[in-house]
């Protein structure tokens, strides 16, 4: 995928977030598009998503597919 347009990404992060900046922040107002950014380097590089990618994942997060 060539690099996507990141101007005007509003990213947030989870209202479950603690203090701090050890999270993830998401985007969701680009064009067919989800990106996701650590929250200490937030001029640094994102992962892009098509949004049936991220709901795949997020799904999977929800039924504990990742959990150790």
């Amino acid at each position: 995928m060539i690099s996507p347009d990141m101007h005007g990404a509003e990213f947030r992060k989870s209202s479950l977030s603690t203090s701090g900046n050890d999270c993830v922040e998401v985007a969701t107002n680009l064009p067919g598009l989800i990106a996701v950014r650590d929250s200490k380097d937030p001029s640094g590089p994102a992962l892009v998503f098509t949004p049936a990618q991220w709901h795949s994942f997020v799904g999977r997060v929800n039924i504990g597919a990742f959990d150790a």
